[in-house]
């Protein structure tokens, strides 16, 4: 699954792919934004990436998303 994470104050947004379920990302992002404490989620190579719960400004939550090579249309 691929995440998006806008984070206040930061013009880029943090994205990664992870192997979790859609209900167990959405309820840990829920949980750091109401309680405004730390988000962690571990992407897909094992990387650890921390966000403060307090700075999130949205989470986007889709398919993995395949990469394409070349110019085509």
């Amino acid at each position: 699954m691929e995440i998006k994470i806008g984070v206040q104050y930061s013009t880029r947004e943090i994205s990664l792919e992870s192997d979790e379920k859609p209900d167990k990302i959405a309820s840990a992002v829920d949980a750091a934004v109401s309680t405004g404490s730390l988000l962690k989620l571990t992407d897909d190579r094992g990387r650890t990436v921390i966000v403060p719960g307090d700075k999130i400004t949205y989470v986007e939550l889709g398919p993995a998303s395949s990469r394409k090579v070349g110019f085509g249309h």
